[in-house]
């Protein structure tokens, strides 16, 4: 059958201008130039709180007693002002600054959203950190690191109960604590509602007059995937470049009143910078969405995509793939979810194929065409939009062209090449962390990403880049062959969909190449098993047992040699977790932690310890292999 057509979207940059350099170096950037951008994100709220005053702003369920959500509650553009206000007067009261800020404990909600504007009106940055370090694990080391880098000078979370244990262990008596919600026994503490009650001053147009571009907006820290994490600086002016340079490149985010159903942490640029900056940027709407692409939220998400119609939507692809799932008989929400959407962007991991032929198929049965899906690459250092893909012919590992005002400089790293950052979106580096911030930026002020890219067609350039896998993660095996992480990485996925989540490769300075693989919820439906059987059994069962070793004995055939060839494959019955930092909030995996904290599982794996191991059967591969099964926890 020919497909159906897409349902219209301009993009904004189709075209690119390549330039040579030093030996080994190309740089490549948009034919458009970046346009006129305001000073500050300030300036965006005032405006649409002049311009649209009762347009609502931002939107949350609220929470009943018995844990679960009720109706909506709106903040319109007049109201964020006056709370920013009035919130930004307080935190002049309290001489707080850039060596002083205000650190941010909890998740997504209305009163961190206006603490978060009221920073920005008083030009005292703000720290959103993971809720994780916080409330999973009881050292709360990666917490007390933030607290002694950036050294807040107050701490913010919105639930005593939830919050009090680290709050006592780790924040100093001298440092002001406000809540929302609840009292910590033994400390003394602020309400939100006293914030929110503090009458404005002159003060307050004074200060924020007295910001500008390169005002500090706030620290985001990295995930902390090889050291511990790092304040990112995000200044006005970054924040600001990117949102315009977002604007061009997906000129959608402006023909329309924007609308935003959106869970993606605050405390990650995806979240925090890229979607909360862009809905302040244009003056749209922002439901909260408490739900996450887990088995115990998504529900929320799915009720929510029921009952509000987004304009755009963003994703991570476990996210879209349970959409996707829920689309096939829940007619409601793709009534709501398509009536709408003009496209669908995602980001964190690779897209598998069935997940977008499930996406299309429910699109052409309910409106009869299909709408665009988009990717990128970017990083918490680039604000973090640099590069999207700006044509709906994409395919997994694409990441298309430069956005406006950015530079990529292309660089030989070896066999790969490396691709770098410089544009006004581009961080100008860690805060307190000069040796860190220095060897990250190189010889010409690149920001050296650690991404390798490839072109998507070496006879075209104007449709860019895909992506070829991070240099740090690729390895040698013993035999001084590399690994290309990332490329294999996909090409396991793709083999194993819908059935795999992710794969952490092994085999540094080893003789091959192993996989140790995280399975998706669907094998459960795979195993036949009873519902309540654990998963250790459902790994352990002949249907899923007969699938991937289908998928090695596929793999195998493909491989074109030793660092291409899967020569053993296990299954993980214990997922990754936050607090090992195995993934991030977000849902992306962290190589590097998954080998550290499951070393005797690598060791194993390839020693042959372990009473069962996935190996390509001899018959259906070029290398002499017996064939076993693992179930690993």
């Amino acid at each position: 059958m020919t497909p159906a057509k897409y349902r219209p979207l301009t993009f904004g940059v189709t075209r690119v201008v390549l330039r040579d350099g030093a030996p080994g170096v190309r740089y490549l950037r948009a034919e458009q130039p970046l346009q006129d951008y305001p000073a500050r994100m300030t300036d965006r709220l005032k405006h649409w709180a002049q311009v649209a005053p009762d347009r609502t702003f931002l939107a949350r369920r609220t929470r009943l007693a018995d844990g679960q959500t009720g109706d909506w509650q709106h903040v319109t553009y007049a109201q964020a002002w006056a709370a920013a206000r009035s919130i930004a007067q307080a935190l002049i009261n309290r001489h707080l600054s850039d060596k002083h800020p205000v650190l941010i404990l909890s998740g997504n909600d209305l009163e961190h959203a206006l603490l978060s504007l009221g920073c920005l009106v008083a030009g005292v940055p703000f720290v959103p950190t993971s809720p994780a370090y916080s409330l999973i694990g009881s050292d709360f080391g990666k917490l007390h690191h933030v607290l002694r880098t950036v050294t807040p000078g107050l701490v913010f979370a919105a639930d005593a109960t939830q919050f009090g244990k680290a709050i006592l262990a780790e924040v100093d008596l001298n440092r002001e604590v406000v809540l929302t919600r609840g009292q910590i026994e033994g400390r003394s503490s602020t309400t939100f509602a006293e914030l929110l009650a503090t009458p404005v001053t002159d003060q307050v147009d004074a200060a924020m007059s007295a910001t500008g571009p390169d005002t500090i907006a706030k620290f985001l820290f990295t995930s902390g995937s090889t050291k511990l994490p790092k304040a990112v600086i995000n200044t006005h002016r970054m924040w600001c470049a990117n949102q315009q340079q977002m604007a061009q490149s997906m000129p959608v985010l402006a023909q329309a009143p924007l609308v935003l159903v959106d869970w993606l942490p605050w405390n990650h640029t995806f979240g925090g910078n890229h979607n909360f900056g862009m809905v302040l940027y244009h003056g749209g709407t922002l439901y909260i969405d408490d739900g996450k692409p887990t088995p115990a939220l998504m529900a929320e998400t799915l009720r929510n995509l029921r009952e509000i119609s987004p304009t755009v939507y963003f994703n991570v692809p476990t996210g879209f793939d349970a959409i996707a799932n829920a689309m096939k008989t829940d007619a409601q929400l793709r009534k709501t979810l398509l009536s709408r959407v003009q496209m669908f962007f995602y980001a964190g991991a690779s897209l598998a194929q069935p997940i977008w032929d499930a996406l299309f198929e429910a699109q052409e049965r309910e409106i009869g065409e299909r709408i665009v899906m988009t990717t990128g690459l970017g990083m918490t250092e680039s604000g973090p939009f640099a590069i999207i893909v700006t044509n709906p012919h994409i395919k997994a590992g694409d990441l298309g062209v430069p956005a406006p005002g950015v530079e990529l400089k292309l660089v030989d790293v070896g066999d790969k090449t490396e691709v770098r950052y410089r544009g006004p979106n581009i961080s100008p580096g860690y805060w307190r962390a000069p040796f860190e911030t220095a060897e990250h930026f190189d010889e010409e002020g690149y920001f050296c990403s650690g991404d390798a890219v490839k072109w998507i067609d070496e006879t075209d350039v104007h449709q860019g880049l895909k992506f070829d896998g991070r240099i740090a993660e690729d390895f040698k095996l013993a035999t001084g062959t590399f690994v290309s992480v990332g490329p294999l990485r996909a090409r396991i996925i793709a083999a194993g969909a819908p059935y795999i989540q992710d794969v952490v490769l092994t085999g540094i300075n080893l003789k091959e190449v192993g996989a140790m693989v995280f399975p998706t919820q669907k094998v459960r439906e795979l195993s036949g098993l009873a519902n309540n059987a654990s998963m250790a059994e459902v790994l352990a069962s002949a249907p899923v047992l007969a699938h991937f070793q289908r998928v090695v004995d596929d793999l195998a055939k493909s491989a074109t040699g030793s660092s291409s060839h899967i020569a053993r494959l296990c299954l993980l019955a214990e997922p990754p977790t936050i607090e090992s930092s195995e993934v991030t909030d977000k849902g992306s995996i962290n190589q590097r932690a998954v080998l550290t904290h499951r070393a005797q599982t690598v060791a194993q794996l390839h020693d042959d310890s372990l009473p069962t191991i996935l190996k390509p059967q001899p018959v259906q591969s070029k290398h002499r292999n017996q064939q076993q099964v693992l179930t690993s926890h």
